[in-house]
């Protein structure tokens, strides 16, 4: 559960987000800057965290006075090499942090921290990671927390999406994109699976509300509402209006989190009582709305 440090937001004196190049990084920027919040965006052209010394180079950077939010990972976390890349960030953004102390941190972690229950997951479920990618992320909250000395907020995002996600990953980001094309959207298996998805701009706005209120603890992003892929699909289509085919295919293995990966959304409703997660329908009209001319075309 998330801690309030102040009674009141109050806007930092800066904000450096390392790994602004990135969809979530990028966003957060974008908001922050939009709201007057001064800010420092920091990618891997400014500080490659796996170059030799990146720490020394990030520490330049940073003031006492800062709010530091730790995005850059390398994800999804796959393999091996992937992990041992990922630690090799973490330690040089701890490296930075330890010859400059930083006034707030904020490290964006994941819900893949979690293990897969059949019951809402809560910031209170013992973080049981089943992936690479989960243990990575376990891994540098564990980090973060034995060496940082600032108050530490830890969000844990379920699968976001949004207009200008990158990855392409299998969900309302890939599907959108080929519903606005009017090709044809593969599900796996039937699309049974059903899942949380939030939308990348409340994931940053909890996140701005974290740091003006100084916040420390952990939160999940996630709207407590679970649909099926198809459903998911069924959505995309209608909004895009090309009739692009929705079609199963044979589940070549187990579906991942046993199909179902609930969430209970209360720990963010008790730390902000005003916040409204975006509805899926409004989400998914929004990203098509603001999708990049490319993709309309």
């Amino acid at each position: 559960m998330l801690e309030h440090l102040t009674t009141q937001p109050m806007a930092p004196e800066r904000v450096v987000v390392m790994g602004a190049g990135g969809f979530v990084g990028g966003s957060l920027t974008s908001m922050l800057v939009r709201q007057g919040v001064p800010v420092l965006a920091l990618d891997r052209d400014e500080v490659d965290l796996l170059a030799p010394g990146a720490a020394e180079r990030l520490a330049g950077y940073l003031r006492p006075t800062d709010t530091f939010v730790a995005v850059s990972a390398l994800a999804p976390c796959k393999t091996a090499a992937m992990l041992a890349d990922n630690m090799v960030m973490v330690t040089a953004m701890l490296g930075a942090l330890a010859r400059v102390p930083v006034a707030h941190v904020v490290n964006i972690s994941s819900d893949a921290v979690y293990p897969d229950d059949p019951v809402p997951l809560a910031e209170s479920t013992p973080a049981a990671p089943t992936t690479l990618h989960g243990a990575m992320h376990l891994a540098r909250e564990i980090m973060f927390r034995a060496e940082v000395a600032a108050p530490l907020a830890v969000i844990r995002p379920t699968l976001i999406y949004g207009a200008r996600d990158p990855h392409n990953g299998y969900g309302p980001n890939r599907f959108r994109r080929l519903a606005m094309a009017g090709q044809e959207i593969v599900l796996f298996g039937e699309g049974e699976e059903r899942r949380d998805h939030v939308l990348v701009d409340d994931v940053v706005e909890l996140v701005r509300r974290i740091i003006v209120r100084r916040s420390r603890g952990v939160v999940n992003a996630a709207t407590g509402i679970v649909v099926s892929f198809r459903q998911l699909a069924e959505q995309v289509v209608a909004l895009a209006g090309t009739g692009a085919a929705i079609r199963g295919t044979p589940r070549q293995g187990p579906m991942p989190h046993n199909g179902y990966r609930p969430f209970d959304p209360s720990g963010c409703g008790v730390a902000f009582p005003d916040f409204q997660w975006t509805p899926l329908a409004q989400g998914l009209a929004r990203a098509q709305s603001e999708a990049p001319v490319a993709e309309k075309s």
